[in-house]
């Protein structure tokens, strides 16, 4: 957590230096990695409490899709601070100040004990144009004895002017069809409470005042618990149908902030795939799907 605070004042200090859009821009091809290590039990156990995951259970063997295992989002949590400190370091072509957290994947190639000492590496995989800028794609892996168990992508947005044109709002027909399951009043101490266990704590999160100073009316909730909340439902239906129907994979694309304090809805088709988070007004926040196996 300390290695994340020096990262995200170092990322504050340095962004007025970067220029986004540089058409000569690259990346670095370094890759920085932790040490195997197994999930310290007591940030874990905060975890799942906050994102509503079962706490675990004893006896969870290595192919086990109970709660003895981890969470699919959580090696993101572990990694992190090393991929705060690659897009930091000198080298990396985008200011972090304003990035925007774009979508999320993850695949679990096995499930992944707690008690199991996972190496942890990251780096930069490619810049892309957007029609709304420049996006990078950061690339996180576990190994377990050299076996890679776990992977995902991410994609952060730095927005600048582009001469591409402005394209229209995407209709969310789909994830508006998809039937409401559950409501979820969300306080707004959230962004503190998510940031103190992840050790994120973006001020865009922390507090009204804050969130201000980036174009916020209020503090937003993290994307991540957005994620990790969802699956945590979705992780549930996967337990009640038993062995074999663990989560494997997510991808979740970021739609809209979800402003703090606020309640928002969770809909999903019930033995399906898909699942969306909307406002009580039917604004889509996030879009999601999981495959089981």
């Amino acid at each position: 957590m300390t290695s994340l605070a020096t990262s995200l004042v170092r990322g504050a200090v340095t962004s007025p230096f970067r220029r986004a859009g540089k058409p000569d821009a690259t990346l670095p091809t370094e890759r920085l990695t932790l040490p195997a290590a197994p999930a310290t039990p007591g940030p874990l156990a905060a975890y799942r409490t906050i994102c509503g995951f079962p706490e675990a259970r004893g006896g969870s063997g290595p192919g086990d899709a109970g709660p003895g295992v981890l969470p699919l989002t959580y090696p993101h949590v572990l990694a992190f601070p090393l991929t705060m400190r690659l897009m930091t370091g000198r080298g990396f072509p985008l200011p972090v100040v304003g990035l925007v957290h774009t979508w999320f994947e993850a695949c679990g190639h096995r499930a992944v004990r707690a008690d199991e000492p996972i190496q942890l590496t990251v780096y930069a995989e490619e810049l892309t144009a957007h029609r709304r800028g420049t996006e990078v794609t950061m690339v996180t892996e576990a190994r377990v004895d050299g076996e890679l168990v776990w992977e995902s992508r991410s994609g952060y947005l730095s927005r600048h002017a582009t001469k591409a044109a402005a394209a229209g709002r995407r209709e969310e027909t789909d994830a508006e069809a998809l039937p409401a399951l559950r409501e979820w009043r969300l306080p707004g101490d959230l962004g503190r409470r998510y940031g103190a266990v992840s050790g994120d704590r973006n001020p865009i999160h922390l507090h009204p005042l804050t969130a201000r100073l980036f174009g916020f009316p209020r503090a937003i909730a993290h994307g991540m618990w957005t994620v990790a909340r969802c699956l945590a439902e979705t992780e549930a239906e996967a337990e009640s149908d038993g062995p074999g129907h663990q989560l494997r994979t997510v991808r979740a694309d970021f739609k809209a902030p979800v402003l703090l304090p606020t309640t928002v809805v969770y809909a999903a088709a019930p033995g399906g795939n898909a699942f969306t988070l909307r406002s009580g007004s039917g604004r889509v926040h996030l879009t999601g799907a999981v495959t089981r196996g």
